[in-house]
């Protein structure tokens, strides 16, 4: 089944056998053995299968098969099923790619159930099974090394929005400010809105993780996932600071548009201001008076063209200095 990407039943920490989903119900009768199943994109078929056979709450397998669910940890009996939301730096189409993954996990069971995601978990399985003193811990180490693999991919997301937020400053005050560059600005405020909700909720997740009211996560397992707390909560704060300097540098881009704005506004009075002194010179000798003195003077013509040029010349210098050309 493609759906299947991994079923193993492990023993004292170390992988002793691979099974197939007709034979776990011989495992689980094993109390020293967990199974540990993968699933990708699975149909209501294998789900059916699998809710059978561990007993699963319809609601929760509903979730896990329509997905489109915010982070949450919800306890159905005894099992847990909690969400979490995966997000990848897409290079291509320079954007986030969210997916989604949903857990259940039990007192000898964990089972994970991956939704438009293409990050196999093939490698944090390896390094838990490198790992067997700290694997016999049971399902609840499984669970925080796949969501400590997940929590650890916001990092890098973060990371690639501070450099485009880097850029934009950059732009912002060193080259002229456009369309592109504000449509830009909404863009990152859109994507770390997303990552937000994305984290967000998982303070709640762990936080209850971590809690003594949890059977299923045994004692010496509590302190690894407030490690995964202190990871999300950094990643909330750098999210929340990036916002912060987003709007910071939408204000900056609306003043440097402003800004622009008025100095082109200054630009156009100014020459408005030079061409109004011809116009008034040439208005003046344009009124057809009877008795104008200066039309019959030899070097009245020269005069009005030396007083026009003069005064145009005096008007663009004092602009000029004055910074408005």
């Amino acid at each position: 089944m493609g759906a299947v990407v991994n079923c193993a039943a492990y023993a004292d920490g170390r992988r002793v056998a691979n099974v197939e989903l007709n034979a776990i119900n011989q495992i689980l009768q094993q109390p020293d053995k967990f199974i540990w199943i993968g699933l990708h994109e699975p149909g209501e078929e294998i789900l059916e299968r699998v809710q059978d056979e561990f007993n699963l709450h319809d609601l929760a397998i509903e979730d896990a098969h329509t997905a489109h669910q915010r982070p949450k940890i919800e306890t159905y009996g005894e099992s847990l099923f909690i969400v979490l939301r995966t997000a990848q730096m897409n290079s291509e189409e320079h954007c986030i790619d969210f997916g989604e993954t949903h857990f259940f996990l039990g007192h000898n069971f964990i089972i994970s159930v991956r939704h438009r995601s293409t990050l196999s978990y093939a490698e944090v399985r390896a390094r838990c099974e490198s790992t067997p003193h700290l694997l016999r811990k049971g399902p609840g180490f499984a669970l925080y090394a796949v969501m400590d693999s997940i929590v650890d991919q916001y990092f890098p997301v973060i990371d690639a929005l501070e450099r485009e937020l880097e850029i934009l400053e950059e732009n912002i005050f060193k080259k002229k400010t456009s369309r592109e560059t504000t449509a830009q600005i909404y863009w990152l405020k859109r994507e770390l809105l997303s990552v937000k909700r994305a984290v967000s909720p998982l303070i709640d997740v762990c936080n209850r993780l971590t809690r003594f009211d949890l059977e299923l996560i045994s004692e010496d397992t509590r302190p690894y996932f407030r490690d995964i707390y202190d990871h999300v909560l950094r990643i909330n704060e750098m999210v929340d600071t990036g916002r912060e300097l987003l709007n910071n540098v939408l204000d900056a881009n609306f003043s440097m548009i402003s800004i622009s704005q008025n100095e082109v506004s200054k630009k156009f009075a100014g020459w408005a201001a030079i061409i109004g002194v011809p116009t008034m010179i040439a208005g003046i000798y344009g009124m057809n008076f009877k008795f104008m003195p200066e039309l019959d003077w030899q070097f009245g013509y020269p005069l009005a063209l030396a007083l026009t040029l003069g005064s145009c010349m005096i008007l663009y210098l004092f602009f000029k200095r004055s910074g408005w050309l």
